[in-house]
């Protein structure tokens, strides 16, 4: 009785041998669905809000009897500094709000950031303007959620 060993030198689809290497994992192509309107909408309202931050900073520092403030003022700063917050919050956020248009993660991350430090934010300011900054705190909190839940769905492949 003779053994005959059989050589295959097709391709192999059993498990891998000592010469080949597993291939890496390839990730599913992320499909766009209608739920990416929310991300442009986080986007414009990042610039939005970007935008009224830089107007609120801007009046406070030009004309800092233009906002009545109770007697116990502000939460952490005079109306002057906290015009100087504004400002830099609010260049921040539509230059996040610009880049959230890419998809791009770090883009995301920083929105994420930069709505809640604006919505803490808001509260030193809540004794100057509590409408407005009720709204704007709302306005953050849906952002972050739009960002969050549906970010991914923006990302643009690299070219």
């Amino acid at each position: 009785m003779t053994q005959h060993t059989h050589h295959d030198t097709g391709n192999r689809t059993g498990p891998a041998t000592a010469n080949q290497r597993p291939q890496p994992a390839r990730e599913l192509p992320i499909t766009r669905t209608s739920w990416v309107n929310w991300i442009w909408f986080a986007g414009a309202m990042m610039i939005l809000l970007g935008m009224f931050n830089v107007i609120q900073g801007l009046v406070a520092l030009l004309n800092d009897q233009y906002y009545v403030v109770g007697p116990s003022g502000l939460l952490v700063f005079d109306i002057t500094g906290w015009g100087w917050v504004q400002l830099g919050l609010g260049a921040a956020a539509v230059t996040a709000g610009l880049c959230l248009f890419t998809g791009a993660m770090w883009a995301r991350v920083v929105a994420v950031g930069l709505a809640a430090v604006n919505a803490v934010a808001q509260m030193a300011f809540l004794a100057a303007n509590p409408v407005w900054c009720t709204i704007v705190i709302a306005l953050d909190i849906l952002v972050i959620w739009a960002v969050v839940v549906h970010g991914k769905e923006v990302k643009v492949e690299q070219w």
